[in-house]
């Protein structure tokens, strides 16, 4: 009996001593992964709200595998052309809750202007924030003409009441965002109320244009759609 019981004691001493092995192997490993690193997209230098990120503000870090997160972007080229919506610091890294791909913040060296609405001649009913706009100027006294070369952001798209223009059970963004582009122009047709009042992400030198050629009274605005966000996106990549 004392030989068995000798030999119980040894074989559950030596299964004790494999656990107390193993878990100690299993500690010092994740010990070892807790201090691995991982590179993580970060600003070059600090970034404004309201920038688009190019590639070259753009490079990797590297922090500890354990302070990664999944909002944290892992190559630049997914961060390249969103919008910051908050400042971002040098060598912080890019989460995506502080960006946005269809942005509606003006950029860097743009503001966002409410048109006055005896400026405005027309305006096309299917316009909705994150579009991108054709403004023209209609001129009695003479030609009519295309005002600037280039689109315009569309920041905001208000009713009388002042609320945003959109479908209030599934918004015609939040389907950009989800890249589906049917329920995106289905949203559209399901607004909420009519065009009262128009916000445009303009620089100073296309505000002052734009109030040059109205103030007086001869001359009113088209504002038309050209593109939406997802469109304007989807020509780029064309090009």
């Amino acid at each position: 009996m004392n030989r068995k019981r000798q030999v119980a004691i040894s074989v559950s001493a030596a299964l004790l001593s494999g656990l107390l092995v193993y878990a100690v192997y299993q500690l010092q490993l994740r010990h070892i992964r807790m201090e691995e690193t991982v590179e993580v997209v970060v600003p070059r230098q600090f970034v404004p709200e309201g920038t688009i990120l190019e590639r070259s503000m753009l490079t990797t870090a590297s922090i500890p595998r354990g302070a990664v997160s999944q909002d944290m972007f892992r190559r630049t080229e997914e961060a390249e052309g969103l919008q910051a919506s908050a400042p971002l610091g040098t060598g912080e890294p890019i989460l995506s809750w502080k960006v946005g791909r269809f942005p509606l913040l003006p950029r860097t060296g743009e503001a966002t202007f409410q048109i006055p609405k005896e400026y405005v001649k027309s305006v096309s009913n299917g316009l909705r924030a994150g579009d991108w706009a054709v403004v023209y100027v209609s001129s009695e006294a003479g030609e009519s003409r295309r005002l600037y070369p280039e689109p315009v952001l569309v920041a905001a798209v208000k009713t009388a009441a002042n609320t945003e223009i959109e479908n209030p059970n599934r918004s015609s963004l939040q389907s950009m965002a989800d890249g589906d582009r049917e329920r995106m122009y289905a949203s559209r047709r399901d607004a909420n109320g009519t065009i009262d009042a128009v916000n445009l992400n303009l620089t100073e030198a296309q505000w002052l244009e734009l109030d040059s050629a109205c103030k007086d009274g001869g001359a009113k605005v088209v504002i038309a759609f050209e593109a939406s966000a997802m469109d304007y996106e989807g020509r780029g990549e064309e090009s």
